[in-house]
């Protein structure tokens, strides 16, 4: 089941993201941070953005969120999604159903453009975006030094929509859920996905 994360779910998120700090090149944190730490990083990003995450039987298999890949008002319609599951969740297409759950409230909230970043050995995750219709923008050659080693980080981008002028800035996630309607939306997208 595709759902709408809560704080209750923090743990649970922690335990997936855990690994991929001390294992793998997925994310250049070398850290994992605390529950405290990770739940201000949470509440922060669904003030803005949403955060979703995939659920069997009780358990949590997978969660995916967006953030912001620049923090000036001009790139107020651009996300950065990211996604992250167990590892018994993998080849499921978990990752693919969190992926466009998350691109269609995006799209609903009006963001137009979508940038990966993605490390260059991470050839699963890349060619999981290309699948998803992501294009190859640029590549950072050894820009990032984890576990020994300087790592490439190639930079994707999909884009949702295209509005010539925009209305409005995006509608913030907060608002989302604070609005029935609205709410039912994104719940009735969720169901879709």
């Amino acid at each position: 089941m595709l759902r709408i994360a809560e704080e209750s779910d923090i743990p649970a998120i922690l335990d997936i993201y855990g690994p991929y700090i001390l294992t793998s090149t997925a994310t250049f944190e070398y850290t994992v941070p605390s529950r405290e730490e990770f739940q201000a990083r949470f509440c922060g990003i669904t003030a803005r953005f949403p955060w979703l995450v995939y659920e069997e039987e009780g358990v949590i298999l997978g969660y995916a969120y967006a953030s912001a890949p620049f923090t000036r008002a001009a790139y107020a319609w651009c996300a950065e999604p990211s996604v992250y599951l167990r590892p018994d969740a993998r080849g499921r297409g978990i990752g693919r159903r969190l992926y466009n759950g998350l691109e269609a409230i995006l799209k609903y909230q009006g963001f137009q453009l979508l940038y990966a970043l993605v490390t260059g050995e991470n050839t699963a995750s890349l060619s999981f975006h290309h699948a998803l219709g992501y294009r190859d923008l640029a590549v950072f050659p050894a820009c990032g030094f984890k576990f020994g080693r300087w790592l490439d980080l190639n930079w994707l981008q999909k884009r949702l929509t295209v509005v010539e002028i925009p209305s409005a800035s995006p509608l913030t996630w907060a608002g989302i859920c604070q609005d029935a309607q609205k709410l039912s939306d994104i719940l009735g997208i969720l169901s879709l996905s």
